[in-house]
């Protein structure tokens, strides 16, 4: 009851407040979502990271109602499986067809399958503490994959020297995240809550130091050639390069030739898109 007890009154304003700034963590891919249906397709976006962050509110939720007296985590959780649900559903509104399939697939897998295992599984083969601690521990496992899952697009950045992929106010946002609801569980002694979020945290400052470092550096734009099978053609040879940065000027081709096109584009959006999207961490709690 450390959580919501005004006895404990430190506790309270920790996680109220973290309840306040992964609220707004959980609003940052609205304009990817305003985006989708101003043009009517996902443009590339990924569901993935929709789908753990869904599966991880689940988690979050199902660990506090085992624990008891566990409000705080519930109520941003809660409100995370409603935004996630919504970011999903409009997502298969509007993906093509094997984005649809596969997204899907993911959901009854993770959100379906693999929740009904856990939740069967603590349920029946634990009773009593051993029931907190197991699903304590396995809300740590998965969030500890979670974090890790932003090395991917460290790993970008000092490829391309490019922070394009990692705004500052996402890293931001999740690092004090992080620390906010490290101090909370820290203060009502529950280390499941605790433990994740200080690779949160350490993560987050890796991203801040990085952008600092490379936020004026100049980009290497060799990685116009990735997802492809490279261009091989000379410069007299020509190809159709269609305009898909906007949608009502998607009708229209350009001839042009290569060596142009490459100055035209010097990075391509859908690239550049995915790479923001897969950035997005996941609040752990």
């Amino acid at each position: 009851m450390a959580g919501l007890s005004l006895e404990h009154p430190w506790a309270f304003a920790f996680g109220l407040l973290g309840n306040i700034i992964s609220f707004t963590s959980l609003l940052a891919p609205i304009p990817t979502f305003y985006r989708i249906f101003k043009s009517k397709s996902t443009e590339g976006f990924q569901s993935v990271p929709y789908v753990v962050a869904l599966f991880s509110a689940m988690l979050w939720i199902f660990y506090a109602l085992v624990k008891t007296g566990e409000g705080l985590l519930i109520s941003i959780n809660a409100a995370g499986c409603v935004i996630e649900t919504v970011y999903i559903v409009m997502y298969l509104v509007y993906a093509p067809r094997k984005a649809k399939i596969f997204t899907a697939k993911i959901v009854v897998l993770l959100n379906v399958a693999g929740f009904g295992l856990i939740l069967l599984l603590t349920l029946f083969a634990f009773h009593g503490e051993t029931r907190v601690i197991s699903l304590g521990w396995i809300c740590v496992g998965f969030s500890v994959c979670v974090f890790v899952a932003p090395l991917s697009i460290i790993g970008r950045v000092i490829k391309t020297k490019s922070v394009e992929y990692m705004p500052f106010s996402l890293s931001l946002t999740l690092t004090l995240s992080a620390v906010v609801w490290f101090l909370y569980g820290l203060l009502i002694k529950d280390k499941y809550v605790a433990l994740p979020n200080i690779l949160g945290f350490t993560f987050g400052m890796i991203q801040m130091v990085l952008y600092m470092f490379y936020m004026n550096a100049t980009p290497v734009v060799s990685d116009l050639k990735e997802g492809k099978e490279g261009l091989k053609m000379s410069a007299e040879e020509h190809v159709v390069v269609i305009n898909v940065g906007k949608s009502e000027k998607s009708s229209g081709a350009v001839v042009r030739p290569v060596t142009e096109m490459v100055k035209a584009v010097p990075a391509a959006p859908g690239q550049q898109v995915m790479a923001l999207d897969s950035a997005r961490s996941v609040d752990v709690v």
